[in-house]
């Protein structure tokens, strides 16, 4: 069977079991910061486990797409090297939410591999945990198997409830034991049972594994079992596609074959088993997917992994001959082969080819010049005894020519060289910590809470009545906090707007008999429990307080304009530039409105300003808010469009604002003529293929309006001219400047001309050359520049340098004429100079220049010119 195939008898075999099929998740997991990348199939389903969410269905099956390249679960560095290692893979999981548990889970595994994909029973073994006799009887009793083929796995890392048979989401929460699937590859294949000394050999192969969530584990390391155990799986759609389609490797299946060759044919690589290929087929799945779910390459977070996963790519091109932009052009190859089964993949084709083109571009660009480096260094250790690469060019590489250190690592390991990680740490030490600054996801899910959830009352009204349910100072569960003490409150009951979906979280105020609580911002702790930020201004907050909450009035106004214009902008661009326009993200406070898009060009003050015409005259038809919630399905139906950055659940609100219909559960005007003025302050580039937009709205639009009129008055005042006239009056005095600076240069190169000839008489002839020193009044660099070349044709030999003094600094220009420069180096002798002015410089061999902050020197630097090429000569 083909990957398709397998893919789809196996949704279809739970779908017939009761389960409801739920399509992957994005690989940015949203308003999870615990996670860089989506990494298993249950972590759509977390907060489902944890009692944070509800589905409608108890039972569940899913396709999730997956990446393991940065972060805890990083495959990266192992991916080409090995026979099952990959950046992206895919995720085949059936999930029981209370539902049924293991006796069905594991008849359900067995029946689908034996009667379904009809492996031979034979071929299979299991791992039970030691202590799990219900697992066990289950195999061994129900299903037939052979005790021999039912293999306990104990406590093999020194700690109870640490085995690999033995999962956990954390130190504390659900856990519980695993029953795990091997298929025997055959004895031709090195390696042993599981659990014993060979089991790392690649002859038995886990195929699926099945966990058991038995367990709530607290901080005592207690196990209270759950009272209703559920039930998550895991099987590698690759690994089963290898053993159906009776390969050893997974890069032999239908759907890396494919790839495989498109990386043939785009590096011109005749030999199919290349590793290097493999590293092109598995990447361009990486890089494609995460581009299509809305990542960009960047220098930060998952957008530095995407890059980091694009260049490794391309430097096993380069290593194949590639020396122009190749990998984009497998883009149409991937979704040939998975665009049926994940259609955001082919929607967004043409925009993650342009994506990878331009990465391409940017480091081909860098790329030659940064092997020579590495490999001549690799060619200088080659027969020595030490065997690291020096950390410190490793860094020069990362930060001159664009290698991420894995690359360089990659590169070495090849050679049997390690790097000197260390060094390399060290001297990124500073580049690190913006990097870590910037990479933090911004919620506070490190709070620990199980109460109960936050009911969020704000679309209604910005004051409630509420009950304090939890405190928290420095991270910590404490039972009040005391007049100027910093913390978070959890509520029962809030009228203020957590931070989700771009738009800021509320500020305001609570008030209690005891004290007032100044609330700075508002964070989801979990998906529906809210953390209040702020300070005590006056007296104290326990736990049990009941306090009135009150939301900046001014504040979520403005913020409200800002967000309900971002919506009414994202329909204006999508008119204005064209269909292929989506949100990357956003970023809606009380000052304004921060909107990216994907789109390939900067925009025209034309286009900005239909822009601007097209949302106001939604403002000005003042039409009435409209928001519902429905199911995920009609919403659907309804053409409503779903916002990057939002997760949704099995019910959405749909907001209808002007002629615009999408998915959101921000706050919003009730009429758009509320919003009052939309402008456009700025558009710039943020990404490749991303631009962005910032606005104001409302009373911020009208200040900004009267300030820009305030400065038109003032330059018309300046210009002695009414307004309308300023452009006509501008034109013309930067005429006349120009006119006057083309007078200004004529006159100093004539008097550059005069003082040049005046120079001549004073050359020192040293062993047949002249050699000048000396300083120029009043003249600029060009006029430096046009004196030397005078004088070097004059001289025909010599070496010479001039200076000029403007505005306490020194500028200096030195030139030696090409029969002395195998002697006498321009760049040595402006240096020379320019080292005693307190500067530096540089140049050619035959011209160079240089600067200094100590013009008083001048005279003495100047004077031991002559010796100092006296010296040379």
């Amino acid at each position: 069977m083909k990957s398709s195939e397998i893919r789809k008898q196996f949704l279809d075999y739970f779908a017939s079991k009761g389960h409801t099929v739920v399509a992957s998740s994005s690989l940015v997991p949203h308003e999870d910061p615990t996670l860089l990348f989506t990494n298993a199939g249950m972590n759509q389903f977390k907060d489902v486990f944890l009692g944070f969410d509800k589905r409608p269905y108890t039972r569940a099956a899913s396709s999730q797409k997956c990446v393991r390249a940065g972060g805890k679960h990083n495959d990266l560095e192992n991916v080409g090297y090995t026979a099952r290692h990959h950046t992206f893979f895919e995720m085949l999981g059936n999930f029981s939410f209370g539902d049924y548990f293991k006796r069905d889970a594991i008849k359900y595994a067995w029946e689908l591999l034996t009667e379904v994909f009809k492996l031979p029973k034979e071929k299979l073994y299991v791992t039970v945990y030691a202590e799990d006799d219900e697992a066990y009887d289950i195999w061994t009793r129900e299903m037939g198997l052979a005790a021999e083929r039912v293999i306990r796995i104990g406590d093999n890392k020194g700690a109870r409830y640490a085995s690999d048979n033995f999962w956990m989401m954390g130190d504390t929460g659900p856990c519980g034991p695993c029953t795990e699937i091997f298929y025997d590859h055959g004895e031709h294949i090195p390696g042993g049972l599981p659990g014993t000394p060979e089991e790392d050999g690649d002859r038995y192969i886990e195929i699926w594994n099945n966990v058991f969530m038995q367990f709530n584990r607290d901080e005592q390391g207690v196990m209270h079992p759950l009272p209703k155990p559920s039930v998550d799986t895991g099987m590698g759609l690759e690994r089963i596609s290898a053993v159906l389609q009776g390969v050893h490797a997974n890069y032999e299946i239908d759907l890396f074959q494919a790839l495989i060759k498109a990386a043939a044919r785009e590096t011109h690589c005749a030999d199919l088993d290349s590793p290097s290929l493999k590293v092109l087929a598995d990447h361009i799945r990486a890089c494609s997917f995460l581009i299509a779910d809305g990542i960009i390459p960047g220098n930060e977070g998952r957008g530095y992994v995407l890059r980091r996963i694009i260049r490794r790519a391309i430097r096993h091109g380069y290593k194949l001959g590639a020396r122009a932009a190749f990998f984009h052009k497998m883009v149409v190859d991937l979704v040939s082969e998975m665009g049926d089964a994940y259609p955001e993949l082919k929607e967004n084709q043409a925009r993650v080819t342009d994506v990878l083109k331009q990465e391409e571009e940017r480091f081909f660009a860098t790329i030659e010049h940064g092997m020579a480096i590495l490999e001549a260094e690799l060619a200088e250790m080659a027969g020595k005894d030490n065997r690291t690469f020096n950390g410190e060019t490793a860094f020069k590489l990362h930060d001159t020519y664009g290698f991420p250190l894995d690359l360089t690592q990659d590169v070495c390991r090849e050679q049997g060289v390690g790097v000197d990680a260390a060094a390399f740490d060290a001297a990124m030490a500073h580049q690190k910590e913006q990097a870590r600054a910037a990479g933090k996801f911004k919620m506070a899910a490190n709070l620990e809470y199980d109460g109960p959830a936050t009911v969020f009352h704000g679309y209604d009204k910005l004051e409630a009545k509420g009950k304090v349910l939890a405190l928290y100072k420095d991270g910590a569960l404490v039972k009040e906090l005391l007049e100027g003490e910093s913390g978070v409150v959890v509520l029962d009951d809030t009228p203020f707007y957590a931070e989700s979906g771009g738009q800021a979280g509320d500020r305001g105020v609570l008030h209690s008999s005891h004290g007032i609580f100044a609330v700075e911002d508002t964070q989801k702790i979990q998906a529906t429990v809210f953390g209040h930020h702020g300070v005590v201004r006056t007296g104290k907050l326990s736990v049990g307080n009941g306090v009135s909450a009150r939301v900046d009035a001014q504040a979520r106004a403005r913020t409200m304009r800002n967000h309900s214009t971002t919506h009414l902008m994202h329909k204006a661009l999508r008119e204005v530039l064209g269909g292929h326009v989506q949100q990357k993200g956003s970023q809606v406070d009380a000052d304004k409105t921060r909107f990216d898009f994907a789109h390939n060009a900067a925009m025209s003050a034309e286009d900005i300003r239909r822009v601007e015409d097209i949302v106001n005259a939604e403002i000005l038809a003042n039409v009435a808010t409209q928001t519902r919630v429905v199911p995920i399905e009609e919403a659907q139906k309804l053409g409503a469009m779903a916002l990057f950055g939002e997760k949704y659940g099995d019910e959405v609100r749909v907001l209808d604002i002007g002629s615009s219909r999408e998915l959101c559960g921000g706050t919003h005007v009730a009429r758009t003529g509320d919003i009052g003025l939309f402008k456009v302050l700025a558009e710039s580039g943020v990404a490749a293929g991303v631009r962005r937009i910032e606005a104001i709205t409302g009373d911020n639009a009208l200040a900004y309006v009267q300030d820009q009129q305030a400065l038109l008055a003032q330059a018309a005042g300046a210009f002695k001219a009414p307004v309308q006239e300023l452009p006509a009056k501008i034109a013309q005095v930067m005429e006349n400047v120009k006119a006057l600076e083309k007078e200004l240069s004529r006159l100093k190169s004539k008097l550059a001309s005069s003082q040049g000839d005046d120079l001549a008489n004073q050359a020192v002839e040293i062993n047949g050359a002249k050699v000048l020193a000396a300083t120029l009044e009043g003249a600029d660099v060009k006029t430096l520049r046009e004196t030397l070349d005078k004088l070097k044709d004059k001289f025909k030999s010599a070496a010479i340098v001039l200076a000029a003094v403007d505005d306490g600094k020194a500028t200096l220009i030195a030139g030696v004429t090409a029969d002395l420069t195998g002697k006498v180096k321009a760049g040595e002798l402006v240096n020379f100079v320019a080292q005693q002015v307190g500067g530096k410089g540089g140049g050619r061999p035959d011209m160079a220049q240089a600067g200094g902050t100590q013009p008083e020197n001048l005279p003495q630097a100047l004077a031991g010119v002559v010796e100092w090429v006296k010296g040379k000569l």
